[in-house]
């Protein structure tokens, strides 16, 4: 029987289809969001310029399937 995380993962979570790992991972993180367990940090925001930038490279990335570094910076 696996007695670690990476063993559990390994034997278990690894073989299962994407769409049930997928799912797993859901459960999972809904479950840690209801507890309001102190290992998720709420500190971390983004700016508006994370936004921005992170808009401007997906309309890039789906405009053309590739986005180069110096888009962004305009």
């Amino acid at each position: 029987m696996p007695t670690t995380i990476q063993e559990i993962y390994t034997q278990m979570i690894r073989a299962l289809p994407p769409e049930e790992r997928l799912r797993l991972a859901t459960l999972i993180l809904n479950d840690l969001v209801q507890q309001d367990v102190g290992v998720v940090d709420q500190r971390d925001t983004w700016t508006e310029q994370d936004q921005l930038d992170l808009v401007a490279f997906s309309l890039c990335s789906a405009a053309t399937g590739y986005c180069e570094n110096d888009e962004l910076a305009e």
